[in-house]
């Protein structure tokens, strides 16, 4: 690879209109009819050889041995009968270009359009420049009908949009039967109120595991669980469609595949985070607001509930669906966290999820996922950190954006038909999500690596802040999708801050005033937004403190600093106070910063006193009786360590400590102490802490006993 890898509910009578009778699943492999292999003559020049379709979740995978000088292929496809009889016209429905996979000399492609469980005959044929060169032996099959046996309760739930046949999308009231009676009906779901949005409709959210999802959102977030973002902007529901037909398929497959998946971790889907602008089908919500433009800024109660859920749920790799209005484009352009202050290791580990996974397996099933902005657009979006794929990645979450192309183009000329369109549009997304879900399982060690190399990196306040920019994305190696890298949007020099602060420091009226940046001119305050982030904040004598040593570090300066391209406001940038060497003991009163200094002796933090300390060396004990906050980082401590009555904020992240560790009776409140990738000469000892400590994924390795509320950390 390029990238380096570091209640009971009664259903509406709406639902029980839309349990309509379904085909059984058909045969996968479809080989030529024995008509056509009847006297069966040499093949004619350049024509197609080796045709065979399998059949999937509503596309069918045709595959064929390569046309020498091949300038692109057509895919004919044509309903007929069980006999083989011609029940309709022939038509082009595909076009293979050589730019759509990694691996040309093993053409696929992904038709996809029909109405699953049809019955249909394809042929292909190349042409070399525009000459038509003769069609392949015909091979027919039966497409894959609906996922669920529809004798067998559960399975036999279907979306308006399925009974329709993609003719109308399913509407609100529709989704919150067919959500509530998947619950009922299957031990693996709990349905979760998220939220609600600005009139009022609920957010709810899938959480689904095996046997049982669960219990409580700490217990969800142990498990290292993936989550699936499908309809930010109300008028592109195609993945919101995949969404609630892989919510059935999670609940009752009884397949090895879906029991294992669920068995390892816990799948989260937010079905509809819009649902005032998918009822009224426009791009913003019922205020007008770009959803996908306020996940960092969560002026919107809609985006509030969906970071208020990442806090809670904490899942370590995720996707966001869209669509895409480029008809020259690929079926799935694709984009990770790209902002600067984005990790390495997420970055890297994000493109590798698309590179190195969905396009091998695009390649393998005939999709064509390319880099948003392939083969023209996809200047759009790029470093903004409101947008949800950076403000994952600055949440240290491994994730993608997903767009689904809006109309077929010159490679799918069949979709002027609106539900082809629909259809090809919402089964290329449950492929996607399919292979997510697939992804995690096999790679869950690299994304819980990169995740914490991300979080000690981000604690450790140790480079510099770009407020706007990208990571670079080369070009993918020619023919796919060579033509088009996303835009390399580098950072001007007024988008960095090369001396980055120890801490912002914000006054009453910034941290609690009243905001006015809400639906009808009423926001949520900066504390409010603050701890629905998660951030660690301490309360000084004058103000409020809130360190960048913490997991979300790339992400606080872009919201607090006024050099911020959409700051939330702009706060006191604070600098480190200490000295660099310090010889003999220090005791900390106010707020003390330390940054690569060296303290030859111990460090007693008085009452009241918060100490700030990354990538620095300590010969001698630390000490901490009812201090405001500690927060060490990237740094050693020769000595003890001991925080005890804190009534602040507590941090401890990626120390190394040569004695004990002791944290209790510290009173935090919203702020979860946080001790996480310390290594620890002698014993962890945590008790009477409210709450109790957390270490985020990231395990302390520990030499003596782990004890009270520190044993499973």
């Amino acid at each position: 690879m390029r990238y380096r890898r570091s209640s009971a509910v009664v259903l509406s009578g709406l639902l029980v209109a839309t349990l309509g009778t379904v085909t059984s699943p058909a045969a996968a492999l479809g080989k030529p009819t024995a008509t056509t292999l009847a006297g069966l003559a040499a093949p004619e020049p350049n024509q197609v050889q080796d045709l065979t379709v399998k059949q999937a979740d509503g596309f069918a995978t045709l595959a064929w041995t390569p046309v020498d000088g091949a300038t692109d292929y057509q895919i004919e496809r044509t309903l007929v009968d069980d006999a083989g009889t011609a029940t309709g016209p022939a038509t082009i429905v595909g076009v293979w270009r050589p730019n759509r996979q990694i691996n040309n000399e093993e053409p696929t492609f992904a038709d996809a359009g029909f109405n699953p469980g049809d019955r249909f005959q394809w042929r292909v044929r190349a042409r070399l420049g525009t000459t038509e060169q003769p069609y392949s032996l015909p091979v027919s099959g039966t497409t894959t009908a609906p996922w669920g046996d529809p004798a067998v309760p559960g399975q036999n739930l279907r979306t308006q949009w399925e009974t329709t046949k993609a003719a109308q999308y399913t509407s609100d009231v529709n989704e919150y039967a067919y959500t509530a009676a998947i619950d009922e009906r299957s031990d693996r779901v709990r349905i979760v109120e998220i939220g609600r949005t600005v009139l009022g409709r609920p957010i709810n959210m899938f959480v689904i595991g095996y046997p049982t999802p669960p219990a409580t959102p700490a217990e969800v977030a142990a498990t290292s669980p993936l989550s699936v973002n499908c309809n930010v902007h109300g008028n592109e529901p195609g993945d919101r469609e995949a969404c609630l037909i892989m919510a059935r398929q999670l609940a009752f497959s009884d397949d090895a595949r879906t029991k294992d998946l669920l068995s390892h971790t816990t799948v989260l889907i937010v079905p509809t985070v819009n649902g005032d602008g998918r009822a009224a089908n426009t791009r913003g919500n019922s205020t007008g607001q770009d959803l996908n433009r306020d996940y960092s800024l969560i002026r919107q109660p809609e985006t509030f509930s969906f970071v208020q859920m990442l806090r809670e749920y904490r899942p370590v790799a995720g996707y966001d669906g869209h669509e895409f209005g480029n008809s020259s484009a690929g079926d799935l352009p694709m984009l990770p966290p790209r902002h600067q202050n984005v990790a390495t290791s997420i970055f890297n580990e994000s493109q590798h999820m698309i590179e190195g996974h969905m396009y091998e397996h695009g390649a393998k099933d005939g999709w064509w996922p390319c880099p948003y902005g392939c083969n023209g657009g996809g200047n759009v979006g790029l470093s903004e950190e409101t947008i949800l794929r950076n403000t994952l990645g600055l949440k240290n979450v491994v994730n993608s954006l997903l767009e689904l192309r809006s109309s077929g183009g010159a490679t799918r000329p069949d979709e002027g038909n609106t539900a082809n369109n629909r259809r090809r549009k919402t089964f290329s997304a449950l492929w996607t999500f399919n292979e997510f879900l697939d992804y995690h399982r096999a790679n869950l060690d690299a994304i819980k690596q990169a995740r914490t190399e991300a979080i000690t990196f981000q604690a450790s306040n140790s480079s510099r802040i770009v407020f706007r920019g990208s990571h670079l994305i080369p070009a993918h190696p020619a023919p796919h999708p060579g033509e088009a890298p996303p835009p390399a949007n580098a950072p001007t020099e007024d988008q960095i801050l090369d001396n980055a602060p120890c801490a912002y420091k914000l006054t009453e009226e910034q941290y609690n005033g009243t905001r006015t940046d809400g639906p009808g001119g009423v926001g949520f305050t900066v504390a409010q937004r603050v701890r629905a982030h998660g951030w660690k904040v301490v309360k000084a004598a004058d103000g409020y403190v809130v360190p960048l040593a913490q997991p979300e570090r790339g992400l606080i300066p872009l919201l607090l600093d006024a050099q911020g391209a959409e700051e939330l406001v702009g706060a006191e940038r604070v600098y480190p106070s200490g000295p660099n060497r310090h010889n003999g003991p220090l005791v900390v009163s106010g707020v003390t910063c330390l940054a690569g200094a060296t303290v030859n002796g111990p460090i007693t933090v008085r009452p009241g006193a918060t100490l700030i300390a990354t990538g620095t060396t300590i010969s001698g004990p630390v000490s901490a009786a009812s201090a405001a906050g500690v927060f060490l980082a990237d740094s050693t401590v020769r000595g003890p360590v001991s925080v005890t009555g804190t009534s602040g904020a507590v941090a401890l992240v990626d120390v190394a400590v040569s004695g004990p560790v002791t944290l209790a009776a510290n009173a935090t409140g919203a702020d979860l102490p946080l001790l996480a990738g310390n290594t620890v000469s002698g014993p962890l000892s945590c008790a009477g802490n409210s709450p109790a400590p957390i270490n985020l994924g990231l395990r302390n390795t520990v030499q003596g006993p782990r004890s009270g509320q520190c044993a499973g950390l």
